[in-house]
């Protein structure tokens, strides 16, 4: 029973993308449209992310889609996948999320990141004199905290709303460096291995070897960000991930471009080196029928004791869009089934 996974929680990372033809209205009411669909399939929570600049993303304004999101469903946690901190005054996020907080509570999460989601001209347009942001991250998170606390209620500068809420903070990272952070301060952490693969083995092991018990959490909690496109079958799912090579190429290229939709063979799209890069990137990505990432995802729970799974997928289609969540639910409902099976056959 050693090699059986745990059961892990699920989730939605979406990134808002913008689909070929279509607009960022299109994008948010498909994103509200999937919110309500992966609320009756038992995801546990539905997160934002923030970029700025780009065709291809319409996530630019996260705080402002979680009420969006949060106000179209009931029972799902809504957050951000994460607010880019350099890039705002912590009091100002102290106050948006407790005002979101305020009108939804229980469901709002706090997942902070410290790159700029854009560009570094972009990020010199956002941040003006504050480029020094990412250097702050550690300090602005404790004052985030000091903002959220009821001991605060004395100070001079005040988060109203959000002062004596209960707003959970994740470090979100791609790198060993927010390991440690998200370690010291004694954070729940959540790693980008759906674009940065090859730092998440170290970047737990980090994280849980230095974790330091805080008055928020007891013990260790990693959520782990994977691309999933699932179908009925291998080659339909992998018909309907070139829609997302060809996204992550654009990105790699530095010409992020609207969601394209799937072709029959990604060899002629290929750019020198795009193929290579492409799929370093995606390393961790589950593409296949339910049987497939089954097993995939089995090994992959296993090799990392993540305690939460956080699915991305960027699929053209809306309808197998919603459909690859079902699968995945499906998938790790199986999973978790599995030891349980296993005892009674013996």
């Amino acid at each position: 029973m050693a090699n059986s996974p745990k059961q892990v929680a699920f989730s939605v990372l979406d990134l808002a993308p913008i689909l070929a033809g279509a607009t960022p209205t299109d994008t948010f009411r498909h994103s509200l449209h999937l919110a309500q669909q992966v609320e009756k399939l038992g995801y546990t929570r539905y997160w934002l992310s923030e970029h700025h600049n780009m065709a291809s993303v319409a996530s630019s304004s996260p705080v402002v889609l979680i009420g969006y999101i949060a106000g179209g469903t009931t029972t799902l946690r809504v957050g951000s996948g994460g607010i880019m901190l350099p890039n705002h005054a912590p009091l100002v996020v102290a106050e948006q999320m407790g005002t979101l907080a305020s009108l939804y509570p229980g469901r709002i999460d706090l997942g902070l990141g410290r790159a700029p989601g854009s560009d570094q001209r972009t990020a010199q347009a956002i941040r003006g004199s504050r480029m020094g942001g990412a250097q702050d991250f550690p300090r602005e998170i404790q004052q985030l905290q000091t903002y959220f606390s009821a001991a605060n209620s004395t100070a001079a500068v005040r988060a109203i709303p959000g002062e004596g809420l209960d707003i959970p903070i994740y470090i979100l990272g791609s790198s060993t460096d927010s390991a440690y952070l998200a370690a010291a301060l004694g954070l729940p952490y959540a790693f980008a291995s759906h674009f940065a693969p090859g730092q998440l083995l170290p970047a737990l092991e980090i994280y849980r070897q230095n974790f330091r018990p805080s008055a928020t959490l007891a013990q260790p909690y990693v959520i782990a960000c994977v691309n999933v496109i699932a179908a009925d079958t291998d080659a339909r799912a992998a018909y309907l991930s070139t829609s997302l090579q060809q996204f992550m190429q654009s990105v790699v290229t530095g010409r992020p471009a609207p969601l394209q939709p799937p072709v029959e063979s990604m060899r002629p799209l290929w750019v020198p080196g795009g193929q290579q890069a492409v799929q370093q990137m995606l390393a961790y990505s589950f593409i296949g029928s339910q049987a497939t990432i089954e097993q995939e995802l089995q090994e992959f729970i296993a090799q990392t004791q993540v305690d939460e799974l956080m699915a991305t997928s960027n699929i053209f289609d809306q309808e197998a869009r919603v459909y690859s969540y079902q699968v995945l639910a499906e998938a790790l409902r199986a999973l978790a089934q599995q030891p349980a099976a296993e005892m009674a056959a013996h």
